[in-house]
């Protein structure tokens, strides 16, 4: 059975530390890759395969458009997201299916309630139930069958591995991360996630970010746009408040987090870190990124502390805080 690397594999990346006693441990793996793409640090198992989930999304997204979606600022951006929620979310997707002539009813993705807690509330005061919209790969979905219809493909069947449009998407991680995927899965939304090491997906996330608005290639460009469309609309990618939007507002960093503790992050300088914590929580994920980042020279200290501040970091006793969850990479 295909699998990502094992405990004995992994290195300690994070520590929870409650009134000076260390009460738990979170171990993975990282990769840190220079400006040039060089790697320029590793931790634990990088080479290991692992299912990207939602980190894959700015992949996915570059290649819907690649596939004809005719996606631009918000829209783009929210392509990639994992987003709250919100009705200012929720607009935008329902702006992408009206122009591929489509509803909610058309949308692969399960039904959910919305990660943003004033949303929830306000759909419960109104005895709204789950929604397709609410989801939070909505935004993915929607951008997927927009290129569907671009490109005269069938909507009904789009998440199926061996549609088109997955066709597809699989070329366009090959391509970027210069890996053949090892084994295939369905994410939780519903549509197929490939596997590849964790050094694959960075180059592929840092290919995407060191990519010109004036490359002579199409592909580069469109990768370009989606790095500088998220930067511009940071509340797209996830909501006010929420880890990557914070993390992208404080410091100008472009990140993804994406289930079972993996996120990717690229600075404006095209330095890139990617983590994978073993045990599946992304609660230190964002911290330990930004800490990888700072350390490679690519995010300043007081820019990385400032985003920490917003991150819920903190650990409480009693309604004090009495600790922090902190990174030892």
């Amino acid at each position: 059975m295909p699998e990502t690397f094992p405990v004995t594999a992994a290195v300690e990346l994070a520590v929870v530390e409650r009134s000076g006693f260390v009460e738990s441990r979170h171990s993975g793996s990282a990769v840190v890759l220079a400006p040039d793409g060089t790697t320029i640090a590793s931790h634990g198992a990088p080479g290991a395969a692992v299912l990207p989930r939602s980190t894959l999304k700015p992949l996915q997204a570059l290649a819907c458009v690649t596939a004809g979606a005719s996606l631009g600022g918000e829209r783009l951006a929210l392509a990639t997201a994992s987003h709250s929620g919100t009705e200012r979310h929720v607009a935008v997707v329902r702006s992408i299916l009206e122009e591929a002539g489509l509803t909610e009813d058309d949308l692969g993705c399960p039904p959910a309630w919305p990660g943003d807690s004033a949303a929830r509330d306000e759909m419960v005061r109104d005895h709204a139930a789950p929604s397709r919209l609410r989801m939070n790969c909505s935004g993915k979905h929607a951008a997927m069958l927009l290129a569907c219809r671009a490109s005269g493909w069938d909507t009904a069947s789009y998440l199926d591995p061996s549609h088109p449009l997955q066709l597809h998407i699989r070329e366009v991680i090959e391509r970027l991360s210069g890996e053949r995927p090892s084994a295939t899965a369905i994410d939780g939304c519903g549509a197929p996630v490939h596997a590849v090491t964790l050094t694959g997906l960075a180059r592929g996330i840092h290919r995407m970010g060191t990519s010109s608005e004036r490359s002579p290639f199409a592909l580069h460009r469109t990768a370009a746009a989606l790095i500088a469309a998220v930067r511009e609309h940071p509340w797209t990618i996830d909501g006010p408040g929420r880890p990557d939007t914070v993390v992208i507002e404080r410091t100008g960093v472009f990140a993804k987090t994406g289930a079972e503790g993996l996120i990717v992050m690229v600075a404006p300088d095209g330095t890139t870190a990617a983590a994978k914590m073993l045990d599946g929580s992304s609660r230190a994920a964002s911290t330990v990124a930004l800490r990888l980042l700072e350390r490679a020279g690519a995010v300043t200290t007081a820019d990385a502390d400032r985003a920490r501040t917003d991150l819920g970091l903190a650990v409480r006793g009693g309604g004090q805080i009495v600790g922090v969850i902190r990174p030892v990479v």
